[in-house]
């Protein structure tokens, strides 16, 4: 960093002084710009008291800034009263003590102290210091602070996105560009970890893709579920569930209101109202409840080539497309694929020769302990549900049994989120 380093806290409170020295009024904030896509915000200005009236100084109109005061570049000011525009946010007001999204480690982080920088004969901000010592600094006297040019916690600009849903006239949106680029689950701790507002603006954020909205949907705990789906419509909350997995939202279904259960449901496309509803007539802490009823299968007839057109056409998620289930003549599951060896066979083999077996099932009676025993000893990472006849109805993930059977306290992840 550059050895023109500023602390917010030094500034804000200080005296806005003219080119001569005289004392004009107190510096109350630094008005910055946090829409611009290139470089660090740039510092556009300062919001001072002058006289009794709040105005705002251009940053054309700053001569220099130092850690106990701003000297104008004039003795005669003529300045307008202070007001928001679009873009501009007060990082006094509007960062200092407030959380920040660290993409770079998917955490939130608290803004202690905010750093600007002088670059090329601007100033900018630089970053924050989430540690509780910068707090702890600005409590002291003025005269007391110690003014450190480096941070041990000091989280660089460039790698946080800040929550601008607070500020009155930003008409700024938190952005999912690099958001987007963390993992469903990731995006679910922030959420978890955040304030309800904060979380709401995340999930505005990642709403503008819709699938990942699902995606996250799918990873948030049962009470978050239920909380960020409260406020939405029925039409809203049944478009959520539209795109998730059915066995997530037969789960989070159950997590709402019960007068609002069947409108939702209702409001859902024929085809996953009834995959719901056949997941919501088995005891939820058994493979029946737990599976989910999408899967690729196959009769053992098939040609490798032919299912693995069927695959690449499929709108299956990847995982679910890394086993095909192999059928007998009257449906009964004969075997399992993996989708890995399909790729090294030649194209003109049957299924047939490719079927893994013996093949453990399980029925949808089956019992969340001894579906867990025999995944481990089959060391298996999908099980297959099969009806009275034999024939497959749904697989169980082994990321959902995990999350089903592991302990309530071990799946509780929001200090992992925040400093």
């Amino acid at each position: 960093m550059s050895d023109e380093i500023l602390h917010l806290s030094s500034l804000a409170g200080s005296p806005l002084l003219d080119s001569a020295g005289g004392r004009l009024g107190r510096i109350e904030d630094v008005v910055a710009r946090l829409d611009l896509a290139d470089g660090l915000p740039p510092v556009v200005g300062l919001k001072a008291r002058i006289g009794g009236r709040e105005m705002f100084v251009p940053a054309h109109r700053i001569e220099r800034l130092e850690s106990a005061a701003a000297r104008a570049s004039t003795t005669k000011l003529n300045l307008a009263q202070f007001e928001r525009r679009s873009g501009e946010v007060l990082l006094r007001a509007d960062v200092l003590d407030r959380s920040l999204i660290d993409v770079e480690r998917a955490r939130l982080v608290k803004a202690r102290e905010v750093d600007l920088i002088r670059e090329e004969g601007a100033w900018r901000v630089a970053g924050i210091d989430s540690s509780f010592a910068a707090r702890l600094r600005r409590l002291m006297p003025r005269r007391f602070r110690e003014h450190r040019a480096e941070h041990e916690q000091f989280v660089a600009w460039d790698q946080m996105e800040a929550f601008v849903g607070h500020v009155p006239s930003s008409r700024l949106k938190l952005p999912v560009r690099r958001i987007a680029r963390l993992h469903p689950a990731q995006i679910a701790d922030l959420v978890e970890a955040a304030s309800h507002e904060e979380g709401e603006e995340i999930l505005e954020a990642v709403g503008q893709d819709k699938e990942l909205e699902a995606d996250v949907f799918e990873e948030l705990d049962d009470e978050h579920q239920a909380e960020f789906l409260r406020d939405r419509s029925d039409h809203e909350a049944a478009a959520v569930l539209a795109r998730m997995e059915p066995d997530d939202a037969a789960d989070l279904l159950l997590e709402l209101e019960q007068d609002r259960r069947l409108p939702i449901l209702n409001l859902l496309p024929a085809a996953k109202q009834r995959k719901i509803k056949s997941l919501l007539g088995h005891n939820p802490e058994t493979a029946g409840g737990l599976m989910n009823p999408d899967f690729l299968s196959a009769p053992a007839s098939a040609l490798v080539g032919d299912t693995l057109a069927r695959a690449k056409s499929s709108e299956l998620e990847p995982q679910q497309l890394a086993t095909i289930w192999v059928v007998d003549e009257a449906g009964a599951l004969a075997g399992a694929a993996l989708l890995a060896e399909l790729v090294k066979s030649p194209e003109q083999d049957s299924l047939q020769s490719l079927i893994e077996t013996p093949l453990p099932t399980v029925t949808p009676e089956t019992d969340l302990p001894e579906l867990a025993r025999l995944m481990s000893d089959y060391n298996l990472t999908a099980m297959p549900v099969v009806d009275a006849d034999g024939k497959p109805i749904g697989v169980v993930s082994v990321d959902d049994l995990l999350e089903r059977v592991l302990p309530e306290e071990w799946r509780w992840r929001a200090g992992a989120a925040r400093d």
